[in-house]
Order: structure tokens, then sequence, then C-alpha cells
């Protein structure tokens, strides 16, 4: 799949929303070499495929040999093993909206080589590979998507309540499972007995000076069939429900429960996955820094600014984004940028249909909303922190204007880009005023949010054309948070109709507001 992203950078980073957007693509020199990292992050090989101790078949043997007096015949699947092969984007999404846990690698198999992702070589490489799934087995299929069950299982729970077996030790039953199978390896000391794995998943932020949670993000743990998930709470703090008696398969999924993910889209993966390899069956704690995985490192920061932003619109009076936020992060470029493809933006426009040629089926089948460049970063919290913070407050920005706002906004700044090879442009021109606004509004929250955390406004923005630093004088100056976020509505098109807006929602302040617009605007 790396051609094809290679292949759509141009068209991807295409309203670069940071300082440092003199150009919206920065290749490296090795940027086409196939060896950095684009949004991908090693694939699994797989090793042999294993018996599943699941499988009806082998619970039933394992049943007879531990209560030889009766028989298993009656005992019914609770779980069906399956895979689907979804032809298209809308197949994948409707299969994601059942409810349902996928895997893009078999659940049978030992893993040779681990990773965060897998494609299937019967797949062709431009199509969505086989997904794996534990359903119940009274499960409806979707109709016209291809799929085959591969085994009907039989998972004991604590509810389970199999009628004519209220008296079997269903633990002691799973774990002679495994051990008929050969995997009785891959067990527990017995004397521990089942447990739910618990822990917590922590970052250390360097410019704050302590290790914060990974806040919201999904855990997916995995003992064959016997899969469970759940988030992580702000702190990083996680609890499965489910117990496990052998060490499970641990994955960090950025799938957030404040509703974005970070990765590919749904065409290919939920979001992005991190895999933490077989731990203990009590849980794993993990602490990232600046030494860790690169790539883990960055989503985990990314993820944090965006959970922070979205939990902070409330008590600062913004609008929240739109739920469904698809953030990808990309490693070959610098400069960030917030195209929202997938709530609709921009492909409207003529210009920027045009500009993107060939790239346009793709980019619409793709549709990331934000794309944070990570060139240069690596390890810097707060860079990356800031940097996502800026793209989260245009993604707020356009919950209150719309596409028809965003796309005269992106406009300007593709012709901007086009003339002069600045994203920002002088401030000439038509739909100037919207990059104004909506430039003003980003590098604003962006200092509000770092001053909240860090102490002090890094002042990101400050001498450019439109002047954010208007909006900082004016906090200062008594105009409260709420009515400077309010004044941000679709018709608000210009600095004028800025100020206009201002004085408006807050006429206490008329005199302060019009000097500070004259004083940075003249």
């Amino acid at each position: 799949m790396k051609w094809l992203f290679k292949l759509m950078l141009p068209a991807l980073v295409l309203v670069s929303c940071s300082e440092e957007a003199a150009s919206p693509v920065e290749f490296g020199p090795s940027s086409t070499t196939g060896e950095e990292e684009v949004v991908t992050h090693g694939m699994i090989r797989l090793g042999s495929k294993l018996p599943n101790p699941y499988s009806l078949p082998n619970v039933c043997k394992a049943l007879e040999t531990l209560y030889p007096t009766r028989s298993a015949t009656g005992l019914d699947p609770t779980d069906l093993y399956v895979r689907f092969l979804p032809k298209d984007e809308g197949q994948f999404a409707l299969l994601s909206e059942s409810g349902i846990e996928l895997f893009d690698h078999p659940l049978d198999y030992s893993l040779s080589v681990d990773g965060d992702y897998y494609h299937d070589p019967s797949v062709p490489d431009d199509e969505i590979t086989w997904q794996y799934a534990v359903v119940p087995a009274g499960f409806s299929f979707p109709s016209g998507i291809v799929h085959e069950v591969l085994d009907e299982c039989f998972i004991p729970r604590e509810e389970t309540r199999a009628g004519g077996f209220e008296d079997v030790d269903w633990e002691t039953v799973e774990r002679k499972a495994f051990e008929i199978t050969g995997n009785g390896a891959m067990l527990s000391e017995q004397t521990r007995g089942r447990v739910k794995p618990s822990g917590r998943i922590t970052i250390k932020d360097e410019k704050l000076g302590k290790a914060v949670g990974v806040s919201g993000v999904k855990m997916v743990a995995n003992v064959f069939v016997r899969v469970s998930t759940t988030h992580t709470d702000a702190a990083g703090n996680y609890s499965f429900s489910s117990k496990f008696s052998a060490r499970p398969h641990y994955r960090i999924c950025f799938q957030n429960s404040a509703g974005f993910s970070i990765g590919l889209n749904l065409v290919l993966v939920q979001a992005s996955v991190s895999t933490l390899g077989k731990d203990d069956p009590e849980g794993i704690s993990v602490t990232v820094d600046k030494n860790s995985d690169n790539t883990l490192f960055r989503r985990c920061v990314v993820n944090n600014a965006a959970f922070d932003f979205i939990n902070s619109c409330s008590a600062n009076g913004m609008s929240a984004p739109p739920r469904n936020l698809r953030l990808w992060i990309m490693n070959i470029v610098r400069p960030s940028c917030t195209v929202m493809l997938h709530h609709g933006a921009l492909l409207d426009s003529k210009l920027v249909s045009n500009y993107l040629g060939v790239y346009k089926v793709l980019v619409r089948i793709f549709a990331p909303d934000i794309v944070i460049g990570s060139k240069g970063k690596n390890g810097d919290y707060f860079e990356l922190y800031s940097s996502t913070l800026h793209e989260m407050a245009h993604a707020s920005h356009y919950s209150k204007v719309g596409s028809s706002y965003w796309n005269k906004f992106a406009t300007y700044v593709l012709s901007s880009y086009l003339a002069t090879g600045s994203c920002y442009g002088s401030g000439n021109g038509e739909n100037a005023g919207y990059c104004a606004v909506g430039e003003m509004w980003a590098y604003y929250v962006e200092g509000m949010l770092d001053k909240g955390r860090y102490g002090v406004n890094p002042g990101h923005g400050s001498g450019l054309w439109f002047h954010p630093e208007i909006l900082w004088t004016l906090e200062e100056g008594g105009v409260p948070r709420r009515d400077i976020c309010s004044a941000f509505r679709s018709g608000v098109t210009d600095v004028d109709a800025l100020k206009a807006e201002l004085v408006s929602v807050c006429p206490s302040k008329k005199t302060l507001i019009n000097q500070t617009f004259s004083k940075y605007l003249r």
C-alpha cells in the first residue's frame, strides 16, 4: 500500500495550517525510498496455524475428559469465529457499525513477527483484506458481504449457564481444552486462576515534567478467539471485563472514546494499532517516552491532544469538532492541515478538483479530516501536542461554519500556494478574509490551551499578517474567553466582520477592541 499513499501525498497536504507552512509538502531526500514510515508500522508475519482450544469439538473433548459419565452432545456453540471480505468502504463501515471487533489477521495462528497490520497475500494490495471476528452464535450476517464461518466455538464466560451443565467448572474445562490441543504452555499458573487484566498506559511529557495518561484509547486483548475490549480513562487506567487463563495479546487501538480515530480510515482498518505483545493475564502497564518507539510516541501525543481539546470545549465555550473525526499522522511531512474531507469539505471546489486531477478519487475514498505532519518532531511532546491543538481548533471552527465556508478558506490557501509558494499569502485576493479569521482563531486557541497546560503561551503565529495576538490581547484586557469564541460564526468572513461581532457580543469592551485591531492592522 505504500506506493498508493506516496501518490496521494500531494493531494492530501493541501491546507497547511501552521507557521511552518511555506510549502505544504516537504519531502526529505529519502522520502520515496520506502524506508521511512508513512502510515503503517510493521506488517505481521504469520507462523503456524494452531488448533483452536475454543472450537466446539475441542471444548466437548475437554468436557468429556473431565466429566466422563456425561455426554457433551447437548453443548451448543456460544460464538462463531468468522471472516469477512468486504468489497468496499460501505461494506466495511456496515461491519464496523454492527459493533463487532474486526481483526485484519487470523486469530488462530502463531505470529513469527508481530506488528500493527496484516494483508492477506491472496488479496490484491489495493483491495480490502479479510477481516476476522468473533460473533454471537445467532449473529445475522449482513446481506451481500462475503463471509466464511471458520469455527463454531464455545467460549466460557462468567455468565455462562449452559442448559444441563450448570454444575460444570468451566474454568477447568477451558484449561483442559488448552492442554489437549497442545496449547498448555500458554496457560498461567493454575494457582492464580483466571483474572481480569487491568493496568495503566502513560506517556512522559518532558515540558510538563511528568507522565500523563494516554486517554480514551481502545485496549484490545485476545487469546485465540477470546476477545475483550475496553477504553482507558482520562488518566490512562483500563480494566477488561473478561478473565483470561493464558497470556493475552495486548494492543492499543487508536479509536478514541471521545469520538475520533488516528490512522487510516475505515477502508482498510478502523484505526492505527500499536501492538504490545503477549503479557501477564493480570494486565500490562506501559510508560511511553521520547526514547520509545517513534510511531507509538507520535500516536499517543496526538491522541492526548485531541482528547484534551474535545474535553476542553465546553469549559471554554468552543464548539466540539464533529464526531467520527479522522486524523492521520504522516512522518514524511512537517506541516499539518485540516482538510475535513470525511465531513464533506474541499472536494466541491472546482479549483481544488482541477488541482487534484487523478488524485480526486483517491482522496474521496480515503478522506482524512486532519493530517498531522510529524517530520522533525519525533520525541517532542510539546511540538506534536501544539500542532494537534491547532488543527483541532480548525475542526472546531468547521463545526460552526460548515463546508461552504471551509471550501472558500481552502480555495484561498491553495490559490495562494500555487501563485506564491506560501499557503497564507500576503492577505490579498479573493477569500483572504476567510484565511485571516480561520488562522486567527486556530493560533488563538492553540496559545490559550498551551498556556493552560504549560503556564506560558508560546506565541505561535505572532507577526503573521492576520495577527492572532489581537485575540490574546483582548483576553488579557478582560474580554471573556466565551465571548471571543462565540464571535467566530459563519457570517464572520473577514477581520472587519470579526471586530464588529466582538463589539456586538461584548459592548463594554468596544474601546479596547477597536484600539487593539487598529494597533495590529494599520
